[in-house]
């Protein structure tokens, strides 16, 4: 069984949070992270809500990171556009 490694080629910003995420395997995702931004209670992740630190994302390794890791996501959730799932996961609850 082979297990083929997803990684982004780029990144761009569409509209205030969202970016359009284009994958090595031809998917394309448009991801907004507003909600994920808004609905964070921790002070270093809602510092993204200021549009200029939310653009200074980088591609590192394959993968999309804000500072020094202080934002990053795992690739399946982004590839799958399923960031707020765990925000969705507290509210059913």
């Amino acid at each position: 069984m082979t297990t083929k490694i997803i990684n982004i080629i780029t990144a761009t910003v569409l509209d205030d949070y969202v970016l359009q995420i284009d994958f090595d395997d031809g998917t394309t995702q448009r991801v907004d992270f507003k909600h994920f931004l808004s609905k964070s209670q921790h002070p270093e992740i809602r510092a993204y809500l200021d549009h200029a630190h939310f653009s200074s994302f980088r591609i590192e390794h394959g993968e999309l990171v804000w500072g020094d890791y202080d934002l990053c996501f795992p690739m399946m959730d982004l590839y799958l556009n399923q960031i707020d799932k765990y925000f969705m996961m507290d509210a059913a609850a």
